[in-house]
Formats: C-alpha cells, structure tokens, sequence
C-alpha cells in the first residue's frame, strides 16, 4: 500500500486517545447502531439469505483460485471494446499511470467517484504533486476534503461528523474549493444536500476527466459495475471525456450470472436498501454516448501476496460493505482513524497488516484490535472468517518478534518445554503451591492482562499431588 497515514501512533495507543472523545463515541453509537438496526431488517427479508451468502463466498473462492485465468480474459473484453488496461504492481506504479494519463489530456483537475482503491494509493496526493487537483464528489468524502480530514468508515467516510460540524465545515471552507457555502446555511439535511449539490454542480459540468474505482468487473463482457447512493457518480461516469478507472485485480467476477448474487447482497449489507438508487455499467467506449477514452488500472499492491496466504486469502473475497464495522463493540468505540489505514474495523485488521506487511507498529498491532466476539463474521456477506484471519495473523506477529513479543515468545517455548516433561512440571507446581503466599496479585511484565483481570488463586497443592493422596 502507499504506507501508513504519516505520523500514526499504534492501534492501543491511538485507541486509547478516542475513547476519551465523548462526541466521537456518540456519533458513532447512534449511527452504527442506525445501520445495522435497518441492515437486519433488510436481510430478514430474503427466505434464502444463507444461501445467497454461501454463493458469494464460492464465486469469490472460485475467481481467486483462478484469478490469472480470468484477469486475461477481463483485459481483452476491456480491449475489444475499445478500453485501455493498464496493469499496476504498487501504489507508486498505479499513481504515475493516472497522473501521465490525466496529463496527456491537458487537463489539471479530475472529478472523482468514490473510491476505496484510489485513497490505498493516496492517489488525490500524488495527484497534487503533479499539479492536479482531484475534486471529491461523494458527499461524506466532500466533508472529508473540505475539513482536511481522514476517511473513518468505508461506506459513510464521514461517520465521525455530526450535522453541527458539517455545517461549519461547509461555511468556512467550500469558498477555498469553489461555490461558497449559501449565506445563512443550517445543518438540517436538506440544506447541507443542497449546499453540496450546488457546490459540485459547477465541477461536474467542467470536467473533462473523470477518475472512479469499481465495486466489480465482470470478465466475460469487460463491463465494470459502480454502485452508488447519490448520483454523483452516474455524473462522473459519463459526462467527462475520459474515464480513468483503478480497480483492485480482486474485484473480477467471472460473469453476469455471478454478478446477480452481489447485486442482492451488497445493498442490503451496506446501506440496507434492496437495490442501489444507482447502479452504474459500462464495457469499453461507445460513439458520441459517455467518455471517448476508457483505461482500466488493475492494481495489485499487495493482493498476489495476500493471495499467497491460504488462511489470509480470504480478506480478498471482501465486498467492502462495511457490515463488519457496524457490528464491531472495538470500531464502535475507537472509531476509524485508529486503524492507521483507509481499511478501518474489522476488515481492516486482516487486509491492512495483509496488504502491507505487519513490520511496522501499527500493522503488527491491528490483528489485536479485536475481541474476537465473531460478530463481524455472523454479517459478512460473503462469509469471511475474519476471527480465524486475525489469530492466523497474531501468530505471524509474535513469531517475527518485536516489542512486546519477545519475552512472550520466550515464555511460550518455555512453557512448551515445562509441559513436555512431566517431572519438571511437577516439581513446578509444588514449588508455586509452596510459594503462593509471596506470589504478587500483578506480576511484572503482565499489567496489560491484570489490568482488567485477577490471576487465579493458586492452589495449597497441585493436582497431582492430591490424586497420588486421595485415590493413590
């Protein structure tokens, strides 16, 4: 990925400054507990949710472990129908590519559509670096823009707001980016709507490039599907001249049939509705309809060595509908920003340290940013395990060392030691009943653990020694 936000302390430590936020923990009480409230509702709905669960979970395995096979074929529909593929290794690679494309049209500034690979890549900040500037059209990633912010969910990036500070975001940065905010503007919904729509209307009539992600890419047409709440989208999509499109390599479905799983489950999963008030499809160019020039960025960035792992590959089956974080009592209260990544919640504590590496602080520390309640996987759609991922993942963690897992490596092969000679752990436990009297009720090194627990009582005598007196 394209690094760590600059500067990100680890998850504990970052977590540990947001639960003291009293409005952030509120903001996203009421509105995870709204999300998930109306998700369930409309899950309830469908007789056969289970097994249009199990279908999307064997189409997403299915693709992966095929996914060369049907990457080729993606390209050369995408070709044929009169579309540009570029194929990107890294966030370095996927930025140079857009920035030379977005160049070669003489233009210096794209309207975006929202987009969960372009902000991995830090393409807006490449961008700038090259002198183009990349309008945010989405309205919670506007919000994000507009108040030199961070995205801290993947569906509502802007969660952490309330209607308040909305509103004076608007009225004192939206001169800086275009049409100022209407004078007097209220932080009722309907005012702050219309106050974006005017904003954005001007931008999405001057475009001549336009730059988006892809929710899927379906490898028997070439067609590539965008699914949106807002109509933004739809605008970026097919009023400018030229459409950039960076797409992770495992987004590809294989066809339309398989397409017709996801279109039942990812709007109810992620904004509980039947179907998405926009549905957005496209295969190569057309003559006088929509954007003359079409190029598809397939990025990589990590995923071929995440696709390597056999228990961590199936954080690549993620839909990003953002069920999980909704659910989840650890995002709940330390919200997204903690995570150090655009990844945030339970998703993000596997695909982050995945797509990474788990070297830095922040990377190793986002497998244990979990209870492991199993929440997030009783609401994946496509029934990713991502309890499963996150032990997998605190395994590899302690086994490469570093603070903190040293001396725990060390203990566990002691132990592992102590319990594989019988004679040894006896006389262990005789000297700890002997010595119970002087044990301290916090043993050093351990105050992460008894911080919120008390260590057992040990016993006036072992076990052994008790059977040897008793039924001897």
């Amino acid at each position: 990925m394209s690094g760590t936000y600059l500067g990100m302390p680890s998850f504990p430590a970052a977590a540990k400054e947001a639960v003291h936020d009293a409005t952030l923990r509120a903001n996203l009480r009421h509105a995870t507990h709204t999300i998930r409230d109306k998700r369930a509702k409309a899950v309830a709905e469908l007789a056969d949710w289970s097994l249009l669960r199990e279908a999307g979970k064997e189409i997403k395995d299915h693709t992966l472990r095929h996914l060369d096979r049907y990457l080729v074929q993606l390209e050369e529909r995408v070709t044929a129908a009169g579309g540009v593929v570029h194929w990107a290794a890294d966030a370095d690679e996927a930025n140079r590519i857009v920035a030379d494309l977005v160049k070669a049209t003489g233009e210096r500034e794209v309207v975006k559509v929202k987009s969960m690979a372009t902000q991995e890549i830090g393409l807006n900040e490449a961008l700038e670096a090259e002198g183009i500037t990349a309008y945010e059209t989405d309205l919670a990633e506007l919000i994000v823009q507009l108040g030199d912010d961070r995205p801290s969910h993947i569906l509502v990036p802007a969660i952490h707001r309330n209607r308040g500070e909305i509103r004076d975001i608007f009225r004192s940065r939206m001169a800086d980016w275009g049409r100022a905010a209407p004078d007097g503007l209220s932080d009722t919904p309907a005012e702050l709507a219309e106050a974006a729509r005017l904003h954005l209307r001007e931008k999405f009539l001057r475009a001549k490039v336009g730059v988006s992600g892809a929710n899927f890419m379906v490898a028997e047409t070439g067609t590539l599907v965008v699914f949106e709440s807002e109509g933004n989208g739809r605008m970026c999509l097919t009023l400018p001249e030229t459409l950039i499109s960076v797409v992770g390599i495992e987004k590809v479905v294989p066809s339309w049939r398989d397409l017709e799983v996801f279109l039942q489950t990812l709007p109810r999963s992620s904004t509980a509705e039947r179907m998405n008030p926009y549905t957005s499809m496209w295969t190569g160019t057309a003559d006088a309809d929509g954007p003359q020039a079409f190029h598809l960025v397939l990025l990589d960035n990590g995923r071929t060595d995440t696709l390597a792992d056999e228990v961590g590959r199936q954080a690549l089956r993620c839909i990003r509908c953002s069920a999980c974080l909704n659910v989840c009592p650890v995002y709940e209260r330390a919200g997204g920003h903690a995570y150090g990544s655009v990844y945030p919640g339970p998703i993000g504590a596997i695909l982050s340290p995945q797509l990474r590496g788990i070297q830095s602080d922040i990377d190793a520390s986002l497998p244990y940013a979990s209870s492991l309640c199993g929440a997030c996987y009783e609401v994946c759609p496509v029934a990713i395990d991502i309890p499963e991922v996150l032990v997998h993942l605190r395994e590899s963690v302690a086994q490469q060392g570093g603070k903190g897992h040293r001396l725990e490596k060390a203990a566990i092969m002691a132990a592992g030691w102590v319990l594989n000679h019988p004679g040894a752990l006896a006389a262990g436990e005789r000297l700890a009943s002997r010595t119970r009297r002087f044990h301290p009720a916090r043993p050093p090194g351990a105050g992460g653990w008894t911080a919120s627990r008390e260590l057992p009582e040990v016993p006036a005598e072992s076990f052994r020694d008790w059977w040897k007196k008793n039924r001897g």
